[in-house]
């Protein structure tokens, strides 16, 4: 396993998968694993995790998001959906509408980060229609889906994005 630091210099948002090479279970346990290992507040883990993986249901998932292919194509996505209900009994209003969401997604963000470490690609889908992609994903009451995460083996190697400078992000009181 490579280390932290170089995993996440290796990350690299990819929009086109090999669909033929399915993820490995033991790869897909892993990640989930890290997933569910990631903080949230109170520990409550406000979140659900939907492995979608059946051909038709990632076809419509694709066409929910606005007809982004690296849904369909990727041989998995993973749907990271709060659970605001689960954050709100315990911290209100706060929990609802916004521990919930950073729940699920440093939830995400784990998940991608052990996908690279486990030498699989992803990307980020956070473009999409909540309406029919709750329908596609069967959420249920308050749940609300924030981010899609497609995974897989790459067909592609996308160039290195440019990063701003650190002296233009950081600031320091």
């Amino acid at each position: 396993m490579w280390d932290l630091f170089a995993t996440v210099r290796h990350r690299h948002s990819v929009r086109h998968f090999q669909s033929d090479m399915p993820v490995e279970r033991e790869k897909l346990n892993a990640v989930l694993e890290i997933a569910c290992a990631a903080p949230s507040a109170g520990g409550l883990q406000a979140y659900r995790i939907v492995a979608v993986e059946g051909k038709d249901a990632r076809a419509r998932l694709a066409h929910a998001a606005h007809d982004q292919t690296c849904l369909a194509e990727a041989p998995l996505t993973l749907a990271f959906v709060t659970q605001p209900m689960r954050s709100e009994q315990v911290y209100g209003a706060r929990g609802r509408e916004l521990y919930a969401l950073q729940d699920a997604t440093i939830a995400a963000a784990y998940a991608q980060l052990a996908a690279v470490a486990a030498g699989l690609a992803c990307g980020w889908v956070g473009a999409f229609d909540e309406t029919a992609v709750r329908g596609v994903l069967g959420c249920e009451g308050d749940e609300r889906p924030v981010a899609l995460i497609p995974i897989g083996y790459p067909a592609e190697l996308p160039q290195e994005t440019p990063r701003r400078p650190l002296a233009e992000m950081v600031r320091t009181l």
